[in-house]
């Protein structure tokens, strides 16, 4: 594996509840490489996220994520794993009872922090990468659904993470917010880390074209962007 190499699968079976989901999938994601996900509802992007982050097992093949070899990995490294990698959901998961500040330091000291004003500064520095350095103080409902997302992907870069995956972080949002939550991904991997993003939003796809993996028919294939993909077999039935 090269060592600029951060995701790398090799034959892999990714199954869920002993149902093979995909089979053969071979791909490796270098650091600051930004990488598109897609395929129709159902098609395995969600459980092949899953895999990536340990949620489901490997038993098939080899996968190595940031150091971690998915099929040896023990219950108690997965921690580990995970605090190496950034995670960013549809649906924001964010704690409604406490403000965005409490919501950062909440995953601060889940994950093993102590030091308040070590806490402070990387709340602050989290932030100010998603320009909302001065709305700590608001309460999740008090801010739009793109602020929001914004607190999420800050929320996934607590933990200095290798790896953003990213399950469909536009799917609650308006086409102008859409573009701002993916130009804000980009950016990020520009600064080192890799970025899967799972998506629906082929609106984006045309518009800020990169790397393409598309789940089809129980495999993962590189879509080839000097060919014209047909959108509109990759939308939601």
């Amino acid at each position: 594996m090269a060592l600029d190499t951060i995701i790398d699968f090799h034959n892999v079976s990714v199954s869920q509840a002993d149902n093979l989901v995909l089979s053969d999938v071979t791909f490796h994601l270098k650091k600051g490489e930004f990488v598109y996900l897609i395929g129709k509802v159902g098609s395995g992007k969600t459980s092949l996220i899953k895999t990536m982050n340990a949620q489901l097992d490997v038993k098939e093949g080899e996968a190595f994520v940031a150091g971690f070899d998915l099929k040896k990995i023990k219950r108690k490294q997965i921690p580990r794993l995970r605090r190496k990698l950034g995670i960013v959901f549809q649906d924001f998961q964010l704690l409604p009872d406490r403000n965005v500040y409490d919501n950062l330091l909440f995953v601060l000291k889940a994950t093993g922090w102590k030091n308040k004003k070590e806490m402070d500064e990387r709340i602050v520095d989290v932030l100010n990468r998603v320009g909302l350095v001065f709305k700590g103080y608001k309460m999740p409902h008090q801010i739009s659904g793109g602020e929001q997302q914004r607190v999420v992907i800050a929320r996934s870069l607590l933990n200095d993470p290798e790896v953003i995956l990213a399950d469909e972080p536009t799917g609650n949002l308006d086409p102008d917010t859409s573009e701002e939550i993916l130009k804000l991904l980009k950016e990020i991997s520009y600064s080192g880390r890799a970025v899967v993003m799972a998506t629906h939003n082929y609106t984006l796809l045309k518009k800020f074209t990169a790397r393409t993996l598309k789940c089809e028919k129980g495999k993962i294939v590189e879509v080839d962007h000097t060919a014209e993909i047909d959108f509109t077999s990759l939308m939601m039935e």
